[in-house]
């Protein structure tokens, strides 16, 4: 059987937006038309289109809603910002509106509700289907819970197709996150509590050390970090990679950790511009066997690439240059002695465990 992959976070909707980058046209087809030099320092080549996808394999993806808060965006030109609840609230719905439109007007896009939406989507994936069969199927992640107006309003947006929240980017009116250290808020305390009720997946990643241990203390419900690299290898990131008892306290839980192949994140020392060869195949792979050796097992790890999420090819390990470069991780797993069945997980049966675990039947 030819493996699939599910992807953990991907910026669909803000791509779009923001960067006029229609999920829909091939990433070399988005290439050819970006030539300003400063829109390419910014963001870089860009790596994701829907031709890539299916050609990668990705059957499932968590399609992200990404909202910056006014002041702590990450380019000048960002469109999608906000500084009230209310802004917010409205820059998520668009973006929520984006993925009901793909799906509507795409018959090979599917929004994945419910386990038998899963099971639809999977199934156009058997063995003997061709290209022109095959469904994605996008799972709406919150990355980031500021358009949720109050904890109150959650059952607003489960109505609406949400099912993964991250309470974190950086600081949000729920956690402390990356560059903004802090615990979970009273807000985010009782939204933990709401999610609870509707079984929704908690997303840890962007949260702070201290808001996430507070979080695999207090949730019970299923659980990713949907894009998120081993501190072992980026020692200065606390506020954004995972310590290794962290790792070790996400597998007990049996969650699934996203490693993302982005060198920012794998390589000591680098920063935005240096040499995109700093990385390579073998630096992700051993993010990878990291959390393996962590853990003793290969189930409570798979892919996150947040490709296009603020950076593009250049900073990408040598080996991937667009999404579909992912499915290259099969055979590398295989060369450095992984069993078939350990590669079947990572690349997909890990985050279908879980993700499955949050969805209502049907």
């Amino acid at each position: 059987m030819e493996p699939i992959l599910v992807d953990a976070h991907q910026d669909i909707a803000w791509n779009y937006i923001n960067n006029y980058r229609d999920f829909t046209r091939s990433a070399w087809y988005k290439r050819r038309r970006e030539t300003d030099p400063v829109f390419l320092r910014r963001y870089g080549h860009c790596m994701i289109g829907l031709p890539e996808v299916m050609l990668g394999r990705i059957a499932v993806i968590c399609a992200s809603i990404f909202v910056s808060p006014v002041g702590a965006t990450l380019y000048p030109d960002e469109k999608i910002t906000y500084s009230t609840p209310d802004e917010a609230y409205r820059r998520g719905i668009e973006q929520l509106d984006y993925y009901h439109k793909l799906a509507d007007e795409n018959e090979q896009i599917d929004l994945v509700l419910t386990q038998a939406d899963l099971d639809a989507v999977l199934k156009t994936w058997d063995t003997g289907t061709d290209l022109p069969d095959h469904h994605i199927g996008l799972i709406v992640l919150m990355e980031g819970a500021d358009p949720i107006i109050d904890p109150a309003q959650l059952e607003e947006w489960y109505a609406r197709g949400l099912r993964v929240i991250g309470p974190a980017w950086t600081a949000t009116r729920y956690s402390g996150g990356t560059h903004a250290p802090g615990p979970l808020t009273d807000l985010g305390r009782e939204l933990l509590d709401i999610m609870a009720d509707l079984n929704m997946v908690l997303d840890l990643a962007h949260m702070t050390p201290e808001a996430c241990q507070e979080a695999l203390d207090r949730y019970d419900g299923p659980l990713i970090a949907s894009h998120a690299n081993p501190l072992h290898f980026r020692r200065n990131r606390p506020d954004r990679n995972l310590s290794d008892d962290t790792i070790r306290r996400i597998a007990e839980r049996d969650g699934v950790i996203g490693i993302m192949p982005y060198n920012l994140f794998l390589v000591d020392g680098w920063r935005l511009g240096d040499r995109k060869d700093a990385a390579t195949m073998d630096t992700v792979i051993a993010a990878i066997d990291h959390v393996c050796q962590m853990i003793g097992s290969a189930q409570h790890v798979g892919i996150g690439s947040d490709f296009d999420g603020g950076f593009g090819e250049e900073s990408a390990p040598v080996g991937f240059s667009t999404v579909d470069d992912l499915l290259s991780l099969g055979p590398a797993l295989r060369e450095r002695g992984y069993a078939l069945d350990d590669v079947s997980a990572i690349l997909s049966d890990n985050f279908l465990r879980v993700l499955r675990a949050g969805l209502p039947d049907k």
